[in-house]
């Protein structure tokens, strides 16, 4: 097995963060967006403000770089393509979102379930079609 190709392990992981931001921002604001104020307003909390939504772009691009991290890592073993993409952006979403939504929305029910599931979903969205776009960037040395 060769050593991972950083360059375009960086380059594929910013498209692939890009990429989930995109289609973050598509489902949490704007189809969500107002539930979320909502589930705000509920727990006491203002809607979000300009940085917090940056820091959750921010928070992005790490889970894009993670997600190319490990379809670089998988790919001598399933080799190169888009269902390694997959593999990798399923156990990006796993490790990201599902467990981390669960935690942290759902068990303690900070925020309502429904909510919670759709905003998991979205998250697998975005977690797939970002691997898959970064990942279509990636090649060995």
């Amino acid at each position: 097995m060769g050593k991972i190709n950083v360059g375009r392990w960086i380059l594929g992981g910013l498209l692939a963060g890009i990429v989930g931001d995109i289609i973050e921002s598509l489902i949490q604001a704007l189809w969500l967006g107002p539930q979320w104020n909502l589930a705000m307003q509920t727990l006491g909390r203002p809607p979000l403000i300009t940085i917090q939504i940056v820091e959750f772009n921010l928070v992005g691009l790490i889970i894009g770089l993670s997600a190319v991290w490990i379809y670089a890592a998988i790919r001598p073993r399933f080799s190169a393509g888009p269902k390694t993409a997959v593999y990798a952006g399923l156990v990006t979403w796993v490790l990201a979102s599902l467990v981390a939504n669960c935690f942290f929305m759902v068990i303690p029910g900070t925020y309502p379930h429904h909510l919670a599931l759709y905003a998991t979903i979205g998250d697998f969205l975005a977690c797939i079609i970002g691997t898959i776009a970064g990942a279509a960037l990636y090649k060995e040395a």
